[in-house]
């Protein structure tokens, strides 16, 4: 009795186990079908060899990349995606895909790049939607140390890159980070005797910085802000800059696909060039500016780029510099920028005296539409300084 009572708890058991999970059976057809539309990419742009389905992970065998038209196609090797589970809308998310680490040579050129991998990945289901749901997104995106070599000579090398994303609770905007860490270039080995001369003056024969970027863009309104995009580099100086637009909606997104795919499927290369020209122009009547900022702080850079613009001239760098603050208001007023003039030419007498800091600004009072401002440069160039509320400032 007691024996049957056993057998029976385990079968009910087991049935309320089934019953409370939830069915789960990969489809590696549609999951390539939707993770090559999520990339944007078309059908047969990506293509693996075979597909491999155990469990919940995937194994994407001899991967390449490339058109669909004969073309020459890119191996990328193995790609492992582990956690693979069904997300809303028939999507998929992914805890992690992992790429094959690259090791490609070309002549005396090779590139290598390691630990590649998505964390976080969410394959939408409908990627032609006009909802962030129907957008590829990540939590991270990251590469570990890339190596270009010359003729085994170190030429290029980046330590590590990342790039985050997180998605508000409401799904109403996405912030996102990225930074490339360790940036090294090599620019002793330029063969040309004009180019190395200058890249010695000024030096840059070592460059060794970091790439960083920060902003968050608002699904609603469109409104993409970056508010760091910077490149900072030892003994040169650091270049930030910002932008503010609105109207870049999934909806301009899916518009634009669709306008690229139209394109592409053209056989008439001049026509669907024209095509896409004339739709573009109508997407950016979608766009409008907000603000931008562009501003270097600087390093060593200025007097030496000074010194060897002098050298050219038979003078010194403080001689040159004094030749250009000479000439800035007489740019100034070939450009008929009378309320800008004296602005500009404050602030590069100050910044020429003591390199320090530059800043342009543009704020509008108030937001202007994208094909206005282009209209503007066209027309009425010297209009733009007031219409996008242009200042500028050194050493603040």
């Amino acid at each position: 009795m007691l024996h049957i009572r056993s057998k029976q708890i385990l079968l009910v058991g087991a049935a309320l186990w089934l019953v409370g999970s939830p069915a789960f059976a990969l489809d590696g057809a549609d999951l390539m079908k939707k993770l090559t539309a999520g990339f944007n990419l078309q059908p047969g742009n990506i293509t693996p060899a075979s597909i491999d389905i155990n469990g919940s992970n995937v194994t994407l065998k001899g991967v390449t990349v490339g058109d669909t038209k004969g073309g020459s196609r890119l191996n990328i090797g193995d790609v492992q995606l582990t956690g693979v589970k069904d997300a809303k809308g028939g999507g998929y998310t992914v805890e992690k895909m992992t790429f094959a680490n690259i090791n490609a040579s070309e002549d005396k050129t090779k590139i290598t790049a390691k630990d590649l991998y998505f964390a976080g990945l969410y394959i939408p289901g409908n990627a032609n939607g006009d909802t962030i749901d129907s957008l590829m997104v990540y939590d991270e995106a990251h590469s570990g140390p890339i190596e270009v070599t010359v003729d085994g000579k170190q030429v290029v090398a980046v330590a590590e890159s990342k790039v985050t994303t997180e998605r508000s609770d409401d799904n109403s905007s996405l912030s996102f980070s990225a930074s490339v860490d360790g940036v090294k270039v090599d620019l002793s080995t330029v063969d040309d005797a004009n180019a190395k001369e200058t890249i010695q003056s000024l030096g840059l024969t070592k460059i060794d910085g970091t790439i960083t970027m920060e902003g968050e863009w608002e699904v609603g309104s469109g409104t993409i802000d970056i508010t760091e995009y910077a490149f900072d580099f030892a003994n040169i100086g650091r270049l930030d800059m910002a932008i503010s637009l609105s109207g870049y909606t999934p909806g301009f997104l899916k518009s634009l696909r669709e306008t690229t795919a139209a394109m592409e499927a053209n056989p008439n290369k001049e026509a669907a060039q024209q095509a896409a020209g004339l739709a573009m122009l109508g997407l950016l009547q979608q766009l409008t500016f907000n603000s931008a900022q562009i501003s270097f702080s600087d390093d060593g850079i200025t007097k030496r780029s000074l010194n060897y613009a002098g050298k050219s001239q038979n003078v010194s760098g403080e001689q040159m510099a004094m030749m250009l603050k000479g000439m800035v208001p007489l740019a100034m007023a070939q450009a008929n920028l009378p309320k800008l003039q004296n602005a500009v030419s404050s602030a590069v007498n100050a910044y020429l005296d003591n390199p320090q800091n530059i800043t342009i600004t543009a704020e509008p009072a108030n937001p202007v539409p994208l094909p206005m401002i282009i209209g503007a440069a066209q027309a009425a160039p010297n209009s733009l300084p007031d219409m996008l509320g242009v200042s500028i400032s050194a050493n603040d």
